[in-house]
């Protein structure tokens, strides 16, 4: 289930706070990829050990949060770098 489009319209990155918006399929695929060959790490520096079902990324497009069972992780050490896909 996708997240809800009201709760898109006032979530903001909690770093930033810049809106946020649901990641491009493509994009999501790219991301998966990554994890799946065990080479995405979160800001933390911990490796990402499951795929993102959904993610939201920063308006600056540096910054990706996953989403699980359509609630968003917000949290700075649980993002992905976009550096991390690219």
């Amino acid at each position: 289930m996708p997240v809800d489009p009201k709760l898109l319209e006032i979530i903001r990155c909690p770093v930033t706070k810049n809106q946020v918006s649901v990641v491009k399929p493509e994009l999501l695929e790219k991301i998966n990829l990554k994890i799946r060959a065990g080479e995405a790490c979160y800001a933390d520096g911990s490796t990402v050990d499951s795929e993102l079902e959904e993610g939201l990324i920063t308006s600056t497009g540096t910054t990706i949060y996953r989403v699980d069972s359509s609630i968003p992780i917000m949290l700075e050490e649980k993002s992905i770098p976009i550096s991390e896909i690219e």
